[in-house]
């Protein structure tokens, strides 16, 4: 191995989070409609949506990506707000699917709940207690 070589720290553009689906239509409707994200880069069968800052989340048909859709879903997004109960309001008032009850977990400190994506993939929504 050469040692000389250094890992680049010219920084990142953008991270994205990439999940395979079945019905990319349906997803994109979705992380648009419901959520309100913004399609920030299209290519064709992988759509990039903006969530925040450098945080991107893509939707990827699965007959064409890297990976495959899968039935049990083993990652998940997490929205840090600034308030979860004004989004758990929203979340109820739009009958979102999977929705969880709000709950405190002491040990994180963190005040949260859960919903589903069309296919599935759970999406938590959290306030960090002060502190946290």
């Amino acid at each position: 191995m050469d040692s000389s070589i250094k890992r680049p720290t010219d920084g990142f553009q953008l991270t994205v989070t990439f999940q395979y689906y079945r019905d990319l239509p349906a997803a994109m409707a979705f992380y648009e409609n419901v959520l309100g994200f913004a399609l920030a880069i299209d290519q064709g069968w992988s759509k990039i949506y903006l969530i925040e800052g450098h945080s991107h989340i893509g939707l990827v048909d699965d007959t064409k990506g890297m990976q495959h859709w899968a039935e049990a879903k083993t990652c998940q997004i997490c929205l840090r707000v600034p308030d979860v109960v004004a989004w758990y309001r929203w979340a109820r008032q739009e009958r979102v699917a999977g929705l969880t009850e709000l709950r405190e977990n002491k040990e994180l400190g963190i005040r949260a709940f859960a919903l589903l994506d069309p296919e599935g993939y759970q999406i938590e929504v959290q306030t960090a207690d002060p502190g946290h």
